[in-house]
């Protein structure tokens, strides 16, 4: 993948389970929602695993352990061992690891993931900041995490101890909405201390060399919902990236990304696995994809007919030509709502 300024998605004409060796699948919002698998999930995965393609599945939630999240995807019917399953919580305690000593003490503002990545890792989980912990670690706790927790945390940091933060994700779905996510915590102690966390989950590069080391992945292929954690993260990590349309992300969103959110292959959901993905092409002062042809000019207008996705997919290349490498400012609303999205 190349690094410059992306101006439209690229086509294949292979099926990407077959032009990548693995998949680096996100799960809130790509594999399931609420607790349920999205539609189509459990059929295409099975499909592209059938077909020699090895599935990794990549979380910033550092709550839950590997072994959990794998058990969770098996019981809904996509078969994981806990090898599968990499987490912010593990990426944190290797960047842990790299800086105290062997065995320290690490006062834990979180859950048991946290508590068993740092086991893995050789140190020792600790609850209070009388322990004279060699750092403190910060990940999403649940929704009971207590007051009394962010406190201790802000003892040690303010005493110097190194503080480190799994991901800064400021929102996590819950089945009844949007929820607080470790983001907003780590904020709470950012504004007690004024100190800075350094960060391991997405889409900073601490996350994607644990994904590469625990995975062996050659030709690996991010798959996500979100701009900002998926998308950037493969950015950052110079590799491929397919965007699905199950969660967070939708149609203006994806017009107005910038470069380092731009994805490579656009999909309305993991069906995308198994199939080519077209090729835009220009056409005079526009882009065309199917039966589609969108321009740029005092905003974004799109002719013609057939599949809503490939009316997207030129929509993408004419914001984001118009763009450059900043962020399309061009109304596309109108457009967007012929393809109903």
């Amino acid at each position: 993948m190349s690094q410059g300024v992306r101006t439209r998605p690229e086509g294949s004409g292979q099926p990407l389970s077959e032009a990548y060796d693995t998949a680096l699948l996100d799960l809130d919002g790509v594999v399931y929602a609420g607790g349920s698998a999205i539609a189509h999930a459990v059929g295409s995965l099975e499909r592209a695993r059938d077909g020699g393609m090895h599935l990794a599945y990549v979380t910033n939630n550092a709550l839950r352990t590997p072994d959990a999240v794998a058990e969770h995807l098996t019981e809904l019917g996509i078969p994981t061992g806990a090898d599968d399953v990499i987490t912010s919580a593990q990426a944190v305690a290797r960047l842990i690891s790299e800086q105290v000593p062997a065995g320290a003490r690490v006062l834990v503002i979180g859950g048991e993931g946290l508590r068993v990545a740092l086991r893995e890792r050789g140190l020792t989980p600790v609850e209070s900041a009388d322990y004279d912990p060699a750092a403190v670690v910060q990940g999403y706790g649940g929704p009971d995490l207590t007051w009394s927790r962010f406190a201790e945390a802000s003892y040690a940091v303010a005493r110097g101890v190194p503080w480190f933060a799994s991901n800064t994700d400021l929102t996590i779905p819950s089945g009844r909405g949007i929820a607080p996510g470790n983001g907003a915590a780590v904020e709470v102690v950012r504004i007690a201390t004024g100190a800075e966390p350094q960060v391991a989950g997405k889409p900073l590069p601490p996350m994607h060399r644990e994904t590469i080391l625990r995975t062996g992945a050659e030709r690996p292929l991010v798959v996500g919902d979100r701009l900002d954690t998926d998308i950037e993260g493969a950015f950052n990590g110079g590799v491929d990236s397919l965007l699905v349309l199950t969660g967070v992300t939708d149609g203006s969103q994806l017009l107005a990304a910038p470069p380092r959110h731009r994805p490579t292959y656009v999909d309305a959901d993991l069906r995308g696995l198994l199939t080519g993905q077209p090729e835009i092409t220009r056409e005079g002062d526009g882009f065309q994809c199917g039966g589609w042809t969108a321009t740029a000019a005092d905003r974004l207008e799109l002719e013609g007919d057939g599949e809503p996705l490939d009316g997207l997919r030129a929509l993408c290349a004419a914001a984001w030509t118009a763009a450059g490498d900043g962020s399309c400012e061009l109304d596309g609303e109108k457009a967007l709502a012929r393809l109903g999205l």
